[in-house]
């Protein structure tokens, strides 16, 4: 596969956002102690885990302030398709060519550790001034996920899956949006005409669909466990009732394409005028704002589970992680903690349509005149809703996600497995991969 490289100096050419991003705070390493030559620059390499048209530019503009203010530092920056970039990052650490300094999933933190790629980030994060701004529990959460408790990524936004909708269209046929599992239903139903080239939701079939599966089906049935008695809980009735229903929209109320459809298709669809609703993350907000206007589209909350409380997936939140190979790890340090500074935080997830973890940030005007951050807000506020935490600890989670889930989905949609089989060929995976963690881990304790 073919990583774009961008270089600083060509990304300010094409760049015409206004930053004001200011000073941050010091607590600089000198040429010395990084073993930089007094006259000479250091380079670090930079990775994005989701370039695009709508990103890159964003960090574009974030690396060139970084640069003015650390004149003897360069970071190179390369960009890596959504979808394909944690496959990446594998080939990047099997072949020990990593980057200094990547933006990386919490999901992806006990997997990268394991295989001994990262640096511990504890003695930089703990003398840092700013710390305390960042959010506590993001912070607690990416350390319990590992199986050594340390730090190794420092989230600079935060997310949460919603319902994207066509708003205008609603209004159209007077109809209000779902509150409820059973409304949704109907309401995909009600919105299709097929004599327009209208589908009332588009599915995401394609590869990344199983995180947005897996998230739909724990907000339905209001599960707060991933495991119980060493059980999974994927395969529970209620993921079977909830799927039965879901994937038997597909070419009835949703286009034919959703089998194949990545983010990327399943976004175009919702922003051309195809589909009336999707789901998705509230950090699509950037390229549905420059497809429609305001009073068209809207993000709502997924809808309440049939216990009666919103569940939302626990640690969804981005970080930035140093790689153990660097040669320059205070100079990356630099760029994690510039990152995580107030500016750059709001500038990043005003421009994204993400929620900050940094607290000066979360005070911007900004955050409280964003509907779909205020969206986002009346979910996690809410004394009653459930944090689900997915076993991200597990080595092999996201392998099963991509290669079982996904192509399982896909499976499904083509009427070549069933629900339940696809349930139980998850769960049993899960469930080996949690039994395999569990007797490495018991092996560990009794060698120390």
């Amino acid at each position: 596969m073919l990583i774009k490289k961008l270089t600083t100096s060509w990304l300010a050419l094409t760049l015409v956002i206004g930053l004001g991003l200011t000073g941050c705070n010091g607590e600089g390493f000198s040429s010395q102690e990084s073993g930089q030559k007094a006259t000479g620059k250091v380079k670090i390499t930079f990775w994005d885990d989701n370039t695009g048209p709508q990103r890159t530019p964003i960090w574009g503009k974030i690396i060139d302030q970084f640069e003015k203010e650390n004149p003897t530092i360069d970071v190179e920056y390369v960009g890596l398709p959504k979808d394909s970039a944690k496959a990446m990052f594998d080939s990047a650490i099997a072949a020990g060519e990593m980057p200094d300094v990547a933006s990386v999933y919490s999901s992806w933190l006990p997997e990268f550790s394991f295989r001994d790629a990262l640096l511990p980030l504890d003695s930089y994060f703990s003398v840092w001034s700013q710390k305390d701004k960042i959010n506590k529990d993001a912070i607690e959460f990416n350390k319990r996920i590992v199986s050594d408790h340390k730090l190794y990524g420092i989230p600079y936004t935060q997310n949460l899956d919603v319902l994207w909708v066509r708003s205008d269209w609603f209004k159209a046929v007077g109809v209000k949006t779902p509150e409820t599992w059973d409304e949704f239903f109907q309401d995909v139903k009600t919105l299709t005409d097929k004599s327009k080239g209208r589908y009332g939701y588009t599915i995401r079939g394609g590869a990344g669909g199983s995180f947005q599966l897996q998230r739909m089906m724990y907000a339905y049935s209001g599960i707060n466990t991933y495991f119980k008695n060493g059980k999974s809980t994927i395969n529970d009735p209620k993921h079977a009732e909830f799927l039965k229903k879901y994937f038997a929209l597909y070419q009835n109320y949703t286009p034919m394409s959703d089998i194949t459809n990545d983010y990327k298709a399943m976004i175009t669809g919702f922003d051309t005028g195809s589909v009336a609703m999707v789901q998705h993350n509230i950090g699509s907000y950037a390229e549905h704002s420059a497809a429609l206007k305001t009073d068209q589209f809207q993000a709502i909350p997924l809808p309440k589970s049939i216990e009666g409380h919103y569940v939302a997936e626990d640690g969804n939140t981005i970080g930035i992680s140093i790689f153990k190979g660097t040669n320059h790890p205070k100079e990356s340090w630099k760029f994690v903690r510039f990152i995580n500074s107030k500016e750059a935080q709001s500038y990043w997830n005003q421009s994204v349509g993400q929620i900050p973890t940094n607290s000066d940030a979360l005070s911007e005007d900004w955050i409280k005149t964003s509907p779909h951050i205020q969206t986002a807000q009346k979910v996690y506020n809410d004394p009653e809703t459930i944090l689900f935490e997915p076993p991200f600890y597990l080595p092999e989670y996201r392998t099963i996600l991509n290669t079982i889930v996904d192509t399982g989905t896909q499976a499904v949609l083509s009427g070549e497995m069933t629900v339940e089989e696809f349930l139980e060929k998850w769960a049993e995976a899960m469930e080996a991969a949690q039994q395999q963690y569990e007797e490495q881990n018991n092996k560990y304790i009794r060698v120390k």
